[in-house]
């Protein structure tokens, strides 16, 4: 737990939120009947989540705090995945499982971000506890606690669903009783009975996932990756052999093996037919890795303190046990022991001090091998966007009343996250905001509308992604091709700024004998340049189609 605490909070102010963890900010910010209307449009999936950081981020708005539940829930996590090492193949193993848990690339990676998903793997991992400690208890009460967490987890995501399956496969591998089977069908229908409102809910929703695409061999490849404290290399190769062994440990493989395969393969095979998949809805199923990790290397080992030490060697009882020591057989219960009048150290008690710190050392060596993975994982540059970027660009470029176009409207959210940079602007495509609106980024004119608006103007900064205009990707809404339309018809581009994935543009309007439209649909959405260029000359823009691309 230490060291997850240590890791989750290193460099956890980089500099910037992007797209989704702007969403967590400004909607958590929103009262909380601004956030129930919200709810029934968008995001309900998220509302339990919402409404945490609701409470969170009225102590204090701010960047670091929106990530601390995850560093919090990270940490938990770690030392719920050692408890359940330690109940299933003792503390050694426990140990181990923890601290490769922790030093994972992919742990850290969602310890620091402002989502659901550090929350929702330690809720996994605290019912999993909880499901063992009900298998092994006395009686149905035990359960009470069990269906209590199952039931809040799946309500901060409703894809931790599928940890149900990976449960009922636990139970049939350990063979329970059908009193065990009646307890736990008893729990799981209570969590699932509740959760059918928020389902119902969000399947009307679906369409806000429908960038997701279904999952080839190359995901499957990508998460074992992911999954592994290391991507690739010798850290990759062996800690997979090392998970092969940990399935000989027939009770840590029967809880493991489940929580490692049954979520992410119930949603992949779904998502053959509806998309469902993403590697972040899974994150949960990673404690089934490292414990299987952490079982093979305990197997490991367990081998190397039963090699002799030495001369001739023999097996000595100890406490119900046996270990080897040179010389002949014979009785001990302290750490030395005097064979032929000679005083001399247990070899068992030395291989086990050389096992561990062989342990401790290979933990330390796999964490120093990823140190490049974890220091780029902290970049804001490695996320998919960077809003404060944006916002930067904006207080540099714009003047007061400079009117402000996003394309597509996502990208308001800078606007949201950072209202210092476009304080001073006007939003002309905006037709009510946000928060009162119960939508994620505002509700804009209508195309007719919003040629009107655009008429007005001489020129406009347009805040694009930087794949926009992609045609391989055409927009949908109607209001963003006529954006684009208006754009390409009456405006060229006289400034461009490209950060992070996202292009800053100044269109002027086209004056007479400027080249005809449509030359401007061609600009490569990419080609990145931070020169004003003179009202004087038409061709700059033809000159700058021409630049290669750099995105």
């Amino acid at each position: 737990m230490a060291v997850m605490f240590a890791t989750g909070l290193w460099e956890l102010d980089r500099g910037g939120m992007w797209g989704d963890e702007s969403v967590t900010f400004q909607v958590a910010q929103r009262t909380v009947p601004q956030i129930w209307r919200l709810l029934h449009d968008v995001d309900a999936v998220h509302g339990v989540y919402y409404l945490f950081m609701h409470a969170v981020l009225a102590v204090h708005p701010d960047e670091v705090v929106l990530r601390l539940p995850s560093v919090c829930a990270a940490t938990a996590t770690a030392g719920l995945v050692a408890a359940l090492g330690a109940r299933l193949a003792g503390p050694r193993v426990g140990l181990g499982a923890g601290a490769l848990y922790a030093i994972t690339p992919m742990t850290g990676h969602y310890a620091q971000e402002g989502r659901s998903y550090a929350l929702v793997a330690g809720g996994v991992a605290g019912a999993t506890l909880l499901l063992l400690r009900a298998v092994e208890g006395p009686g149905p009460r035990a359960w009470w606690g069990y269906g209590t967490v199952i039931a809040l987890t799946c309500a901060l995501h409703e894809l931790a669903v599928p940890v149900l399956g990976a449960h009922a496969l636990t139970l049939a591998l350990l063979r329970v009783p059908r009193r065990v089977w009646s307890g736990w069908g008893r729990a799981a229908g209570a969590a699932t009975l509740l959760l059918l409102p928020l389902v119902w809910v969000s399947q009307g929703q679906a369409g806000q996932v429908a960038w997701l695409v279904p999952p080839g061999w190359d995901r499957v490849d990508r998460l074992a990756r992911n999954f592994a404290p290391g991507p690739a290399g010798p850290v990759f190769w062996g800690a997979s052999l090392l998970m092969i062994l940990g399935l000989r440990e027939r009770r840590t493989a029967a809880v493991a093996a489940p929580l490692l395969l049954v979520p992410p393969g119930i949603l992949m095979t779904v998502s053959q037919v509806r998309p469902l998949y993403h590697d972040r809805y899974v994150l949960y199923a990673l404690a089934g890795a490292s414990l299987l990790v952490a079982a093979g290397a305990g197997r490991v080992g367990r081998a190397l303190m039963r090699v002799p030490v030495g001369g001739r060697s023999a097996r000595v009882p100890v406490g119900g046990r046996s270990a080897r020591v040179v010389g002949l057989p014979v009785r001990f219960g302290a750490l030395r022991m005097r064979v032929g009048g000679l005083r001399m150290w247990s070899g068992g008690r030395r291989v086990r001090v050389v096992v561990g710190v062989t342990g401790v050392l290979a933990l330390v060596g796999t964490f120093l091998t990823q140190l490049p993975v974890h220091r780029q994982d902290r970049s804001a540059a490695h996320r998919p966007d960077n809003l404060a970027v944006v916002s930067a660009l904006a207080v540099r470029r714009m003047r007061p009343g400079d009117p402000v176009l996003f394309v597509p409207s996502v990208g308001r959210l800078a606007a949201l996250a950072y209202p210092k940079g476009f304080r001073r602007v006007r939003d002309i495509a905006l037709r009510e905001s946000a928060p009162r609106s119960g939508t994620l980024w505002g509700r804009e004119a209508t195309p007719w509308e919003l040629r009107r608006r655009l008429a007005s103007v001489n020129h406009v900064w347009v805040v694009a992604e930087a794949h926009v205009p992609n045609p391989h990707r055409p927009l949908a809404d109607p209001v963003e091709r006529t954006k684009l339309a208006v754009l390409g018809e009456q405006f060229t581009v006289r400034e461009e700024h490209a950060r992070d994935g996202v292009v800053l543009r100044l269109h002027v309007r086209r004056q007479p004998g400027d080249e005809p439209p449509g030359g401007q649909a061609d600009t490569p959405p990419g080609a990145a340049t931070t020169a004003r260029l003179p009202a004087s000359r038409p061709a700059a823009p033809r000159a700058l189609r021409r630049r290669p691309a750099r995105w």
